[in-house]
């Protein structure tokens, strides 16, 4: 065989070997238990929002990418598809409620859905941020 065949072969399986191990160690990655986790911060579900209300850039380099635990009395639950989403409202704005929004884990969906409005509550969720009208926490679950 000729040499430039040996080498166009031999990057073929070299490429081959490389998108195996991106597929089993990257992509294959798996997810954090956010349920299991330890929160980094607990405090009240006004304080979360007043903080990113008050403060947005202090608040996202304080909170995001960061597992919290908050409490509050919840406003409303959302449902949408197989999504659930409980909310605590603190405002009125020109698209509806303002507050903190935590969407749940496919496992607290019928939980969350039993909750009573304006009963006090313990969620923890992952924070995604400030939409400048919400607080967004993902991957959410109830405290018992």
């Amino acid at each position: 065989m000729k040499t430039w065949i040996k080498l166009l072969l031999a990057a073929f399986v070299v490429g081959i070997i490389g998108i195996a191990l991106i597929y089993i160690f990257i992509y294959n990655k798996p997810h954090p238990n956010y349920e299991k986790m330890v929160p980094e911060f607990r405090l009240n579900a006004q304080e979360l929002y007043d903080s990113f209300n008050s403060n947005k850039s202090f608040s996202e380099k304080q909170y995001n990418g960061k597992l919290i635990e908050i409490s509050g009395k919840l406003g409303h639950i959302e449902t949408h598809d197989s999504i659930t989403i409980a909310v605590f409202v603190f405002g009125q704005g020109i698209f509806g409620d303002q507050g903190v929004r935590c969407t749940m884990i496919p496992k607290f969906n019928e939980d969350a859905k039993k909750l009573v409005p304006e009963g006090n509550i313990r969620i923890k969720g992952y924070c995604e941020g400030f939409s400048d009208s919400d607080v967004v926490l993902e991957h959410c679950s109830i405290i018992y």
